[in-house]
């Protein structure tokens, strides 16, 4: 199969993520199937679709007739196997739990027609054990969108050990019509590329709060301060502290303890505070925005420790071959998170031998073994 014969996408779930991959297809032009659980959960992402398409009519990027076009193209359902029946392509976009994502692609393998290519929005989970769940392994791929799937450009397609490279292309070729900006991930690794990159920062952000170094806000005012749009705890606010407390929690699993997720985050979930999707997380959203006294900024805490840990996590994935070149990591981070610049391209100018010093000193500090330096981050050869 080629790009071109995609006629037809189905998107698994209606949330966040689900509503936000079916407005990409439809904006791109392909008639478009959304499932979910329940007529209630599908009929709200529907309806989130129309409030965007509006938006976007209003800043005329699309016209009236796109607008009733793209409407007349999707259809919803709740059967599963009605919702992929004549499907060329279907996207998962169900809740981070793999018994749950098994338990779809088990279906959709069994109702989707032969052809029909099988991607996981995952991200963070195993492409090749969610594959495994189907009798078309190298049919299926990871094809990671993120928040909010209608702005962000990155999209990163995963290889799981049996998917072939047809799948692959065509993956990267459906990206590209999406106008996204694709990134090839060779190697089906926990996390893949820019979570991957990131969450050794939690790492820091936990031990921060818990050895009373610093308050939340204290670190989202220097942030602010030095010209990031949202300082790492306001992110963690904005994606949902369930996410990153599921996410810790797999990456322990997988990886090492030293993720384990904080006692304090588990706290919050333990009260329902899950940041912006609740009204109440680290920070009160009730507001639209946490409102963060700059004035409060802990003007002693160096940013170039989280350059640092992130450009040490880098090393470790091109160590591994899980992504081709520093150029690719560099593009996955500026288009994942709207950085300026890559880790790579910040390394250049700071310098490999200052980085490692400093993961060596991070790592003696907290107790972390992961943020122990690569030999390729002292050597600096990259």
């Amino acid at each position: 199969m080629k790009v071109e014969d995609i006629k037809k996408i189905a998107v698994m779930g209606a949330g966040d993520m689900g509503h936000g991959i079916a407005e990409v297809a439809l904006l791109a032009g392909y008639k478009v199937t959304m499932r979910d659980i329940e007529q209630r959960f599908v009929d709200r992402g529907l309806s989130r679709i129309k409030e965007s398409l509006e938006k976007l009519l209003e800043k005329q990027k699309i016209t009236e007739d796109n607008k009733k076009a793209m409407l007349a193209n999707i259809e919803t359902f709740v059967d599963i196997a009605e919702s992929v029946t004549d499907a060329d392509f279907v996207i998962e976009a169900v809740p981070e739990v793999m018994d749950l994502k098994k338990q779809v692609f088990q279906a959709i393998d069994a109702a989707a027609p032969r052809h029909a290519i099988l991607a996981s929005n995952t991200s963070n989970m195993s492409v090749t054990e969610i594959a495994s769940a189907t009798k078309r392994p190298e049919q299926v791929v990871g094809m990671h969108f993120f928040n909010p799937a209608v702005l962000m450009k990155l999209v990163e397609v995963i290889k799981g050990e049996k998917t072939s490279e047809a799948t692959m292309q065509v993956t990267y070729d459906l990206a590209l019509k999406m106008n996204k900006v694709p990134v090839r991930v060779e190697k089906d690794s926990i996390g893949f590329v820019y979570n991957r990159i990131n969450a050794p920062t939690a790492i820091l952000l936990r031990h921060i709060v818990e050895k009373g170094i610093a308050a939340p806000e204290e670190i989202d005012a220097k942030m602010k301060k030095v010209g990031m749009p949202m300082g790492p705890y306001e992110l963690m606010d904005y994606v949902g502290l369930d996410v990153a407390y599921h996410s810790a929690c797999y990456f322990a699993d997988k990886l090492s303890r030293d993720y384990e997720p904080a006692n304090w985050l588990k706290a919050k979930i333990d009260a329902g505070e899950l940041g912006k999707k609740t009204g109440k997380g680290i920070y009160d959203w009730s507001k639209g925005r946490p409102e963060i006294d700059l004035s409060r900024a802990k003007e002693d805490f160096d940013p170039t420790v989280l350059i640092a840990i992130q450009v040490n996590e880098a090393t470790k994935l091109l160590e591994g071959g899980v992504v081709e070149s520093a150029d690719e990591i560099d593009k996955a981070m500026i288009n994942g998170g709207g950085a300026g610049f890559g880790p790579f391209q910040l390394a250049k100018g700071i310098g490999y031998d200052k980085l490692a010093k400093i993961c060596d000193e991070l790592a003696q500090k907290f107790s972390v073994k992961v943020f122990e330096p690569t030999e390729t981050l002292k050597k600096g050869n990259i």
